[in-house]
């Protein structure tokens, strides 16, 4: 079926839209909403419909919503402020307005008894396609054999039902609809078909006495792989405290581990083939490297997704962050990157008020343009939105230590490390916990942990000048000069009047601390 309005002709078969002639790129959801839209043109949609039967009944946002109508206003060369074609009706929904000519096929063949199913019914209508990866978590196995312990076991469930549905970033099936499956043995593969899902976390629970083990794995269905599995031990002196502790734990490990696994699929596609999404994969991938060429080949991809999509917050929070830390790492001007990045930042909150990455961007704005009482509150926003959010966490660590609040800024820190250990931004987090150990003086624990840092990053910036500062407070002149040298290798153009400039102290007495260090180190 085919729908005809002014010069253009979307192909629902196909799943086309054309403009005189040209084709109009469009992600697969923004599709389906105007498809809907078109089909229903002679009365108001609501918006509860629409994600019923868009989102198939996803938890989303309604910032979500607005940013695929604007996508479908820009598609169809329509406006917000004009509604030429599509209409706003306040506190109702949206209705197509335009003229609309439907040029129907003929039709086809009632289909054999050989081509429906095995009972002779039709096979159910397929899930519309997402923009995003989907995943669902089944209710976690009670292997206690006690009967009441299945609150626990449900719990834990529900939790991470709700904590994951924070990230922003993945649709997650509603709880009523993985719960369907509790007690029953059915195959993942058709789980993930009945839901719509690439990925399935699934688990078990066992008490023994006032211990508890719990088992959580995330499941791949489409390789059918182990994504990530883990095991957690605990006592259950206070029930509510471990359930709110492992999902915290359990959706911390469980999201960089999503991003891998959607770089993965990401890479295995043609460039000129990637939408929005992946493109965002691919330049996470890039950007957790903290290296200059990979945040330059993250910006890259990012650009080439808000080309596709300009009102994608995802990828408009991610650009922001890396502009940030180009700046940080002194790979970027500050003069320009700042206000870029602050652009950015701001339009992904527009895009999607609610999501962590969107303020934990902004808050690293305010962080290089000295707003630090805006800077902090931006990164306890994202924190509170998101509590399992690690790279929030990591700089809100980093932001503590410019504001002479170091012990709370390590503290921080290494809760990122304990909730996410195998973090890809970790040598971030070991970097932060060794510049709080610097301003709080024990420098040979800061050279330590710079030292993990490296280990795991062998060029991240960060770490390389926290050991250089270190080593030279505790007068180790051999350390300090080999240090030295690996940190102009990673980042040539540094100087006292660059560290001086640059570095968001807000206490003048940390700056002199910082720069005497390096000064004893030999730089100039």
């Amino acid at each position: 079926m085919r729908f005809i309005f002014e010069n253009q002709v979307l192909d629902a078969e196909r799943r086309e839209l054309a403009c005189a002639g040209e084709s109009v790129p469009l992600e697969p959801q923004v599709f389906d909403v105007l498809l809907y839209l078109l089909e229903h043109r002679d009365r108001v949609v609501g918006k509860d419909e629409l994600f019923d039967k868009v989102w198939d009944g996803r938890i989303v946002s309604e910032s979500t919503l607005t940013s695929r109508i604007n996508a479908v206003r820009r598609a169809i060369r329509d406006s917000g402020k004009d509604q030429r074609l599509l209409r706003t009706v306040a506190r109702k929904g949206f209705r197509f307005i335009g003229d609309v000519h439907v040029d129907r096929p003929a039709a086809a063949p009632a289909p054999s008894p050989r081509s429906a199913g095995q009972d002779g019914e039709l096979s159910r209508l397929a899930l519309p396609a997402l923009d995003r990866a989907a995943i669902a978590v089944l209710p976690f196995t009670n292997l206690s054999g006690e009967a009441e312990q299945e609150y626990f076991s449900d719990g834990i469930s529900e939790d991470i039902i709700t904590a994951l549905s924070k990230l922003r970033w993945f649709y997650v099936i509603a709880r009523n609809s993985s719960f369907v499956y509790k007690d029953k043995s059915v195959h993942l593969k058709q789980i993930a078909d009945e839901l719509g899902v690439a990925y399935v976390v699934e688990g078990s629970v066992r008490k023994e006495g006032d211990r508890v083990r719990i088992t959580a794995q995330l499941n791949d269905v489409a390789t059918g792989s182990h994504v990530w599995a883990e095991r957690y031990d605990r006592c259950l002196a206070d029930v509510f405290a471990v359930q709110d502790e492992i999902t915290q734990s359990i959706v911390a490990a469980i999201e960089p581990q999503l991003y891998a696994a959607e770089n993965f699929r990401a890479q295995r596609k043609a460039p000129d083939s990637m939408d929005a999404w992946d493109l965002v994969m691919r330049a996470l991938s890039h950007y957790w490297r903290v290296t200059r060429q990979d945040n330059v080949v993250a910006q890259a991809l990012l650009e080439k997704a808000i080309k596709i999509d300009p009102q994608y917050g995802q990828a408009l929070g991610v650009l922001a962050a890396s502009h940030i830390f180009g700046v940080h790492m002194g790979w970027e001007d500050r003069g320009k990157a700042v206000p870029a990045a602050e652009r950015a930042a701001l339009a992904a909150i527009h895009a999607d008020s609610e999501d962590a990455w969107a303020h934990h961007a902004l808050g690293s704005v305010y962080l290089f343009t000295r707003r630090f009482d805006d800077c902090l509150a931006e990164f306890e926003l994202a924190l509170e939105l998101n509590p399992s959010f690690s790279p929030a966490r990591g700089y809100y660590g980093v932001a503590l230590a410019y504001c002479g609040r170091w012990e709370e800024g390590d503290r921080v820190a290494r809760q990122a490390l304990r909730l996410s250990p195998r973090d890809p931004f970790a040598a971030v987090y070991y970097g932060v916990t060794s510049y709080c150990q610097f301003v709080g003086g024990n420098y040979e624990v800061a050279i330590g942990l710079a030292r993990e840092a490296l280990r795991l990053r062998p060029d991240f910036v960060g770490a390389h000048r926290v050991l250089t500062a270190a080593a030279a407070m505790t007068e180790q002149r051999e350390l300090a000069t080999e240090a030295l040298k690996a940190l102009l290798r990673v980042q040539p153009s540094l100087s006292l009047a660059w560290l001086a400039d640059e570095m968001p102290f807000r206490c003048e007495a940390e700056r002199e601390h910082y720069l005497a260090a390096f000064r004893w180190a030999g730089l100039e």
